[in-house]
């Protein structure tokens, strides 16, 4: 007899698991208000403020954004409250997760 694999069953009536990675630390949830060029952008973050991002070097040719893109976003040591870097985007079954587990209600009032 085989092993099964973690999750087999759900996969198996038709259920999928859903990996979804979660903001650690100082990290918070937000979505684009506005692209402005040059790999910059503003988003409003979960916890009220609106921060100018920018997309570092390493992610910019692999993470492609546009506006309502749903995205973890890192503030800066220095001016965190008005500035980050975006660092993972959501795919659009994770943000339906992320919609029914709760995470980002006070996005959803917002918009």
């Amino acid at each position: 007899m085989r092993k099964k694999f973690k999750g087999e069953e759900e996969f198996r009536k038709g259920k999928q698991l859903i990996r979804v990675k979660l903001p650690k630390g100082k990290q918070v949830i937000g979505i684009i208000i506005k692209l402005l060029g040059a790999a910059r952008m503003d988003v409003q973050c979960v916890d009220g403020r609106t921060r100018r991002c920018r997309v570092p070097g390493r992610f910019r040719r692999r993470l492609w954004l546009k506006e309502s893109n749903l995205v973890i976003v890192e503030p800066w040591d220095i001016e965190g409250e008005t500035k980050g870097d975006v660092i993972y985007k959501y795919s659009k079954t994770q943000e339906s997760w992320l919609r029914r587990k709760g995470y980002i209600k006070r996005l959803e009032e917002e918009f």
